[in-house]
């Protein structure tokens, strides 16, 4: 990012970022100017620290279920949000799982509002 102007626009995503290591919310505080895409996913810690400690592939990870919608996993979302109060660009739920283990109704239905909830919480 410091290689670039304010021109060029980032895509956040909470889950990658948290599954690489990363804060979503220092990222979302330290680039919150640049942000023009949100992909709001989360990740489930237990899993995560397994896909980390055995080495899988990124792809066993996500058939193991890392991700999942927002407020099923560990990503503080309230903190992320926080950091984005001034946002007004796309939110995008996310999930990446497996849909024969993760019904993708009822994960989309859970993942909306709780977003709707916490997006709800940062307007007042």
């Amino acid at each position: 990012m410091d290689a670039t102007g304010a021109e060029v626009g980032l895509l956040r995503d909470t889950g990658h970022a948290a599954f690489a290591g990363a804060d979503p919310a220092a990222l979302a505080r330290r680039y919150a100017s640049r942000i023009s895409h949100l992909h709001a996913k989360d990740v489930r810690a237990l899993v995560c620290e397994r896909a980390k400690s055995e080495n899988w592939s990124f792809l066993r990870a996500v058939l193991e279920g890392v991700f999942t919608v927002p407020g099923d996993g560990s990503i503080a979302f309230e903190r992320v949000f926080r950091e984005l109060r001034n946002y007004s660009g796309w939110v995008i739920l996310e999930a990446e799982q497996d849909p024969r283990v993760a019904d993708p109704m009822a994960y989309a239905s859970l993942g909306f509002r709780n977003l709707r909830r916490l997006l709800a919480e940062q307007m007042q």
